[in-house]
């Protein structure tokens, strides 16, 4: 009881508050399905070998479990700020968009001094699992090659709608990979947001312009 309510809390304090309850429920899934079937298994251990010779290989186990584990390290909050960092504007569009309009391609180009190329990649790589953890998909960042420090981040998200809530994931500890990469910069970043275009509405425009 001691080790799950370790676990458990330290769960909790590393999770973001977006992403908690989905996090929680997938550890609580893994930690009721292995007592599940460590229970079965243990029940044919006594079965072969006998109650009291089960519980002692058990806790055998347990004590030589807490040497072998002593360098996995709970994480704590205490020095991770996972409020919300808020610190993106909310993209503007030209006309009203429906939520479930997508998906989005965000691009972002980033001019650098081509001295810090490694350095870059390594930051924006790690900005990359950030992107992915959030909900975008298909990231990659992609390298000029007529022009030596231009690089461009791409990725998709899924709709509009899911375009605001990742923006609003972003963490203040998150946030730290994108300062590191904006020293990096010559200028500041360009961004764009493209949604796929509605091939249907353009469609039904045509048949309603024909049947007219």
């Amino acid at each position: 009881m001691l080790v799950l309510t370790s676990l458990y809390v330290s769960a909790q304090n590393v999770l973001p508050q977006w992403v908690r309850g989905r996090g929680l429920a997938i550890f609580l899934t893994v930690i009721f399905g292995s007592v599940a079937l460590a229970s079965a298994a243990w029940g044919q251990a006594a079965a072969r070998i006998g109650v009291d010779q089960a519980l002692i290989v058990a806790a055998v186990g347990a004590l030589v479990a807490i040497p072998a584990t002593w360098s996995w390290r709970l994480h704590d909050s205490e020095a991770i700020d996972l409020t919300p960092s808020l610190h993106y504007r909310q993209p503007q569009a030209a006309e009203e968009m429906a939520d479930d309009r997508g998906p989005v391609l965000v691009k972002i180009e980033y001019l650098i001094e081509a001295r810090d190329r490694d350095r870059f990649l390594r930051a924006v790589d790690e900005l990359g699992e950030q992107r992915r953890r959030d909900g975008a998909f298909a990231w990659g960042v992609f390298e000029d090659m007529s022009q030596a420090g231009r690089f461009e981040e791409a990725y998709l998200i899924e709709s509009w709608l899911e375009l605001m809530h990742f923006r609003e994931r972003i963490t203040v500890e998150d946030r730290q990979v994108e300062n590191d990469i904006s020293a990096m910069l010559t200028r500041p970043p360009h961004i764009e947001f493209l949604v796929a275009a509605d091939h249907e509405a353009a469609r039904r425009a045509h048949a309603d312009a024909a049947g007219a």
